[in-house]
C-alpha cells in the first residue's frame, strides 16, 4: 500500500555541500537554503556541527543558523557528531539535530576511527545535553546495502545499529545507502528485517544514485510504508568515504516522481527548479538531475 502523503528532508545544504570541492560563502549558503524554504520543504538540514579540519566545507555553518530567518513552517537541523559539535549547535540556536552511526564496522573504523558500539557510547552525552535543551534527534545509519570496505552488509546489522539509536532517544532513523549499491531486491531484503523491530513511521530512505538505482528503490520503499525520503537539490554531493559513490537522489527527480504517482509532497517543482538553477550555476555546472535538465530546457 503506497503512502498518499511523503515527507522530504532537504539535505542538499549539508550532506550535498560537504562533499563539494568548492567551498561555498555563509551567504550562498543562506541564499540556497531561502530558496528551498519557499518551496514548500519542511524540513532542511542546513549545516553541520564537525571539525572544519575534516569537513572544511560546514566550517560556517553557525554563521548560516544564526543568520536564517525564524520560520514556523520549517524545520532547519544540523549534523553533530559529538558533544561539542552539539553545544556549538545550540549556541547557534539549532532546534533539531543528527547523530550517524554505521552498520559496517570497516565504515566506522574508517571515517570516525572507532567500533560501532564505542560510536554509539559517545552519543550518550549527546543525548542528554539534546534532552535537556528539548531538541529533537534524528539517527543516520550508513552503509546500509553495502560498504566500500566491507562488500555486503546484513540486514541484522541494519536492524541492530538502528534501534540502538532509537532507545537512546532518536525520533527517527534515516537509512542510508551510502554508496547507492543497493537493488529493489536488497531494499526488500533490508526493510523486511529492519520493520520487525521498528516501525515504518519511524524510517526514512536515504539512497545514493551511484548505479541509477535510487529511483526504484525508493519506490520499493513506499511499498513497504516508508513515507520519509531524504534527498538533495540538484543531486549535490558524494561520499568522501566511498570512492565512485555519486550524490543523493535528486530532490527534483524524487517529486517529479511523485507527482507522476499523485502521492503529495508539498513541494511545488517551479520553485524547486529556481534553487536547482541557483546552485547549479554558483557550482558551474548542470543540476545532477534528469527531471531538472528536462524540465529547464523547455
Amino acid at each position: 500500500m503506497l503512502p498518499s502523503k511523503v515527507s522530504i528532508v532537504e539535505v542538499g545544504p549539508r550532506d550535498g555541500l560537504q562533499n563539494e570541492t568548492l567551498n561555498l560563502s555563509a551567504a550562498q549558503k543562506i541564499e540556497l537554503i531561502n530558496l528551498l524554504s519557499k518551496t514548500g520543504l519542511k524540513r532542511i538540514e542546513a549545516g553541520s556541527f564537525v571539525s572544519p579540519k575534516w569537513v572544511p566545507q560546514m566550517a560556517n555553518s553557525d554563521e548560516v543558523f544564526q543568520a536564517l530567518p525564524s520560520r514556523t513552517d520549517v524545520q532547519y537541523s544540523a549534523l553533530t557528531p559529538n558533544l561539542r559539535g552539539l553545544e556549538t549547535a545550540i549556541d547557534a540556536g539549532v532546534k533539531e539535530v543528527a547523530v550517524f552511526g554505521s552498520a559496517s564496522e570497516a565504515f566506522s573504523q574508517k571515517n570516525i576511527n572507532c567500533s560501532i558500539s564505542e560510536s554509539l557510547k559517545r552519543f550518550e552525552d549527546v543525548f542528554q545535553l539534546a534532552d535537556q535543551n528539548n531538541i529533537k534527534v534524528r539517527g543516520y545509519v550508513s552503509c546500509v546495502m553495502g560498504c566500500p570496505y566491507q562488500g555486503d552488509i546484513s540486514p541484522k546489522a541494519v536492524t541492530q545499529v538502528s534501534k540502538a539509536l532509537l532507545d537512546m532517544g532518536c525520533y527517527e532513523i534515516s537509512l542510508g545507502d551510502t554508496i547507492g549499491a543497493g537493488t529493489p531486491r536488497a531494499t526488500s531484503l533490508l526493510l523486511e528485517d529492519v520493520l520487525k523491530d521498528i516501525p515504518a513511521q519511524k524510517l526514512a530512505a536515504h539512497f545514493h544514485d551511484t548505479y541509477g538505482q535510487a529511483l526504484v528503490n525508493l519506490y520499493k520503499a513506499l511499498e513497504y510504508g516508508i513515507a520519509t525520503i531524504d534527498s538533495a537539490v540538484a543531486g549535490l554531493g558524494g561520499c568522501p568515504y566511498a570512492k565512485g559513490a555519486s550524490g543523493n537522489v535528486a530532490t527534483e527527480d524524487v517529486v517529479y516522481m511523485l507527482n507522476g504517482m499523485e502521492i503529495s509532497s508539498g513541494v511545488n517543482m517551479d520553485r524547486l527548479l529556481t534553487a536547482s538553477s541557483y546552485i547549479s550555476e554558483v557550482l558551474g555546472r548542470p543540476p545532477v538531475s534528469k527531471a531538472a535538465n528536462a524540465l529547464l530546457a523547455k
